[in-house]
């Protein structure tokens, strides 16, 4: 297939680039242009996609049997795109959010669960319910926290800051709350195996790993996958309604239950995480979080120390 990503260049976009290349596919990528292609020598379309006359000038004579849409977090970023193809592709596959989903009191979120109409990523919903609405082949995915190499949000690497300094980990709450990871490389393959899949035309896919996890758990997996005994580490409990951070993050994850089931993604894209938690942690440590050299820079803690002090 000829397949467009828009981004590609940074997080999901490179995992899902090599993997479509190596099984054969010419992938093109649309961007600003601001990153190293993952793969030398594919193409890349450099644009702003904000930009709706620059997206469809670029675009407007190009022919693709597939799209991927990664980046696209309200619904003006993803309708010109859709306009411009609705008639001239056999996939689109959009990466929404489990973040969609509204708070309850049963878990996990299966697929169909209802969403909450206030989340910071209602645009996304939005989105969806135009790609169902506008009658083109389309699939939707919805992780829930994604971990691994070229992770630009702070997840696994907000942990292994304090591990690797000694740091307490402060944990709010007891630290029972449970979630979820997943890493970027089973998001990716699992994306690449709706391609040709009629089952999946239509369908919202949650994908994650198939483990979940609590919050204290996850400071002890990372504690373990930073090379250190889970006896060396100082976990650290806190009351955040006892702290005024205004937009500041104490702690990089909901705290709440937050995990889903995946079965249906297993069930019909014949896909299977491969990553245990531990072992994908250690591919991030090993792979990003030390080759990047973040081990050695200056990290504020000024957060950390207002509830250690306190």
């Amino acid at each position: 297939m000829r397949i467009l990503i828009m981004g590609g260049t940074r997080f999901i976009g490179v995992a899902l680039t090599k993997i479509l290349v190596d099984r054969g596919h010419e992938v093109v990528l649309f961007n600003r242009g601001n990153k190293p292609a993952p793969v030398e020598g594919i193409t890349q379309i450099h644009g702003d996609r904000q930009n709706t006359d620059e997206l469809k000038n670029k675009l407007k004579n190009e022919h693709f049997d597939a799209i991927f849409d990664n980046n696209g977090r309200e619904l003006s970023d993803t309708q010109p795109l859709v306009e411009l193809f609705k008639d001239k592709v056999e996939h689109f596959v959009y990466v929404s959010s489990a973040g969609v989903y509204l708070k309850s009191q049963q878990m996990p979120h299966i697929e169909g669960d209802p969403v909450d109409p206030q989340s910071r990523h209602k645009g996304k919903h939005e989105t969806e319910s135009y790609l169902k609405q506008i009658g083109l082949p389309w699939t939707s995915v919805r992780p829930v926290y994604i971990y691994g190499p070229g992770n630009y949000n702070d997840v696994e690497a907000w942990f292994f800051d304090r591990i690797v300094r000694d740091r307490p980990i402060p944990i709010p709450g007891d630290g029972l709350a449970i979630t979820q990871l997943g890493h970027i490389q089973d998001l990716a393959t699992a994306m690449a195996a709706i391609l040709g899949n009629d089952k999946a035309k239509g369908q919202i896919y949650n994908i994650s790993g198939d483990r979940y996890i609590t919050l204290k758990g996850l400071a002890l997996a990372c504690t373990e996958a930073a090379g250190k005994s889970t006896d060396e580490i100082k976990l650290v409990h806190f009351d955040p309604k006892q702290f005024d951070f205004g937009k500041r993050k104490a702690f990089p994850l909901r705290v709440q239950h937050f995990f889903t089931d995946i079965h249906k993604a297993k069930t019909e894209l014949n896909w299977q995480p491969e990553f245990d938690l531990v072992a994908g942690l250690k591919d991030s440590f090993n792979k990003d979080y030390l080759m990047s050299g973040r081990n050695n820079k200056e990290i504020d803690f000024s957060l950390d120390n207002e509830i250690l002090k306190a």
